[in-house]
């Protein structure tokens, strides 16, 4: 490292920054990471209710972790945290139709699903959007009224023209590890492990980026610039696109083409003997203000339930989320102890996408700069974490 300047300067603390500095340290590079807000773990949000009896955490972002997520896994390992992984129940999920809620295996039209089935074995999602891919092999009207809103539920946006190989991308399981699990204190559990030791500064937004002869100069808003000699950029592409806009035009162009979508996430807080509602995952809504519900209960407490809606943008103000999250759980507005709310931003993936990812890191090869985040292979976290890694070792093997 030349004096003055850090090895690598990551902009961006969620989840796919975090992984990157930890996985630099195993080849001795140290890091720097410059969050623009005061939350670390981006789209991982678990929200602390306070209760009589204590903490109690919902997830407010994202809330899946399996045992296929190796990346995820190594560097809890690495943090000494995979001994205290907290299983999760397996729990049916919910379909909402108008007002009442349905298992999911009824609302299928089997007739329709055996006469397509066989198309299975001949369908390829390579080149196919979710809606061309999924409808092929479960049918039209199935596709609509169940697969569709089920998917849709899962990316927490309209699927529909996704690629549908960016869905159910198969990974290699940990057998030893249990198979759905999350951490004592829900997935910021895992955040703080894996943020141990990192040097990390909040409140830090970056305004510009230069490119010196050899390093990277980053000015920070209400602070001192900042030299690196390697530089990562784990933030939404249209935020990347703004900051390499003047040292990396073409890049920005391409970057600045990747479409973003808004959430707005509600958690309520109620008694558990307020509800009479049987333990469930969660609620995919088939056509409602909201995509999905994510329940507490694969992690159950004796005192409180709480769920977390997942609502569609600018279509209901807080008090209507309240009102609607009421009326489907079939209890009073008053049940709901507490609520707490977030907006999260996701990556809309259109067909096309992996040949714009393909000239995005032809535009990126020989260069000490990298690009992470949800919106390269997939939108889970694990996917995530492989972009972090695929960047990591090009930065950082020859270092």
């Amino acid at each position: 490292m030349k004096p003055g300047a850090v090895d690598l300067l990551i902009i961006g603390a969620g989840i796919g920054g975090l992984g990157l500095a930890q996985m630099a340290r195993r080849f001795g590079v140290k890091s720097l990471i410059l969050e623009a807000g005061g939350h670390i773990g981006g789209a991982i949000n678990s929200h602390r209710f306070q209760t009589e009896g204590g903490d109690y955490w919902a997830e407010l972002g994202g809330h899946t972790c399996y045992n296929s997520y190796g990346n995820l896994l190594q560097l809890l390992e690495e943090a000494g945290q995979l001994d205290s992984l907290v299983p999760k129940l397996k729990l049916p999920y919910r379909m909402l139709v108008g007002d009442n809620l349905y298992s999911i295996p009824s609302q299928l039209n089997f007739l329709e699903l055996l006469g397509v089935l066989p198309r299975l074995w001949i369908s390829h999602k390579a080149g196919s959007s979710v809606r061309d891919y999924f409808g092929r092999i479960i049918g039209s009207r199935n596709y609509r009224q169940v697969l569709g809103p089920a998917l849709d539920a899962v990316v927490c946006q309209p699927s529909s023209d996704f690629p549908a190989e960016s869905l159910f991308r198969k990974k290699p399981r940990r057998k030893e590890v249990i198979r759905s699990y999350t951490g004592n204190s829900g997935l910021q559990s895992f955040i703080d492990a894996i943020s141990s030791g990192l040097e990390i500064r909040t409140q830090s937004p970056v305004t510009r980026i230069e490119r010196m002869s050899d390093r990277y100069l980053v000015e920070v808003a209400g602070g001192e610039p900042v030299q690196a000699d390697r530089l990562a950029l784990a933030v939404a592409p249209d935020i990347a696109a703004g900051l390499l806009t003047s040292m990396m035009p073409e890049l920005a162009c391409h970057l600045a083409e990747i479409e973003m979508s808004e959430i707005d996430s509600q958690a309520a807080l109620i008694k558990a003997d307020r509800i009479e509602l049987e333990p469930l995952a969660g609620i995919i809504a088939q056509q409602d203000a909201f995509y999905s519900a994510v329940s507490r209960d694969p992690v159950p407490d004796d005192n409180y339930r709480a769920f977390t809606f997942h609502f569609k943008p600018d279509v209901l103000d807080e008090a209507g989320r309240n009102a609607r999250i009421a009326q489907v759980l079939g209890i009073e507005q008053a049940d709901i102890i507490e609520s707490a709310s977030y907006r999260n931003r996701l990556p809309a993936l259109r067909l096309g996408h992996y040949e714009r990812i393909g000239v995005i890191d032809r535009l990126l090869k020989g260069s000490t700069l990298a690009l992470t985040g949800n919106w390269f292979s997939g939108v889970s976290i694990e996917d995530t974490l492989i972009r972090s890694n695929d960047e990591c070792q090009r930065l950082c093997k020859s270092y």
